[in-house]
């Protein structure tokens, strides 16, 4: 049984299914990374698994507990957490007051995670007081994951963290990742640069019109050559 698991998941909106069967397994230890053309159901799948739309057949468990359709405060108290692609960041706040939004569901010290926090992302150390919104896109990326870690997440989720990145910031963004990851924290994200994420990425999945075309381990999809020419541009 994996960490995280979804059976057969069909879901969407207003009734029209987006998602039609998709079948995702990750341990504990691993970073898996979803791929596809775009409206294959890639982002739909993260907002399933976080209640942010209805579960119309399947299921998905949480540590071998069915989670299906809970609500994201409650998935959060779980142990659950989501960086979303836009609006991740408050703009009007200073990065430490984001992290702190982070932490509104914890009732004891959180100044250890916070620490920890900024230890995992240098450069937001320098930039402590200054407001979310005046930053790089590389560094609020940061303040995002940042923020979601301070609810201290046993599973990250991750809407295509290097979307507008300079090819700088896609690297730093994903070295940070995987750190989080050898920290201790599962990561299942969706990700638009497919040949690099898969590189790192223990667990890939390639969805096409809401259904799993390929599975297997990142360095499996990548040596594909059917993988390799539908999906990652030959």
């Amino acid at each position: 049984m994996g960490f995280v698991e979804l059976k057969s998941v069909t879901a969407g909106y207003g009734g029209v299914p987006v998602l039609n069967g998709v079948d995702i397994s990750i341990e504990q230890s691993d970073i898996g990374v979803i791929v596809g053309p775009n409206g294959a159901g890639k982002s739909t799948t993260l907002k399933a698994i976080f209640g942010l739309l209805k579960v119309q057949s399947g299921d998905i468990l949480f540590k071998g507990e069915t989670v299906t359709n809970f609500e994201p405060d409650r998935l959060v108290t779980m142990g659950l957490g989501l960086v979303p692609q836009e609006m991740n960041v408050f703009t009007s706040m200073s990065v430490d007051e984001n992290l702190q939004m982070g932490a509104f569901i914890r009732n004891d010290d959180f100044s250890g995670t916070r620490d920890w926090v900024y230890d995992m992302f240098p450069p937001l150390k320098e930039k402590v007081r200054q407001k979310a919104g005046e930053l790089s896109g590389g560094q609020r990326q940061m303040v995002a994951m940042g923020r979601a870690l301070m609810s201290r997440p046993q599973l990250l989720m991750l809407d295509e963290p290097s979307a507008g990145l300079s090819p700088r910031y896609v690297g730093e963004i994903f070295e940070q990742i995987v750190k989080v990851n050898q920290a201790g924290v599962a990561i299942l994200m969706v990700e638009q640069n497919a040949r690099q994420a898969l590189g790192f990425a223990s667990r890939g999945f390639v969805l096409a019109s809401g259904r799993n075309s390929f599975t297997g381990t990142g360095r499996e999809l990548l040596d594909d050559p059917e993988v390799a020419k539908s999906f990652l541009g030959g």
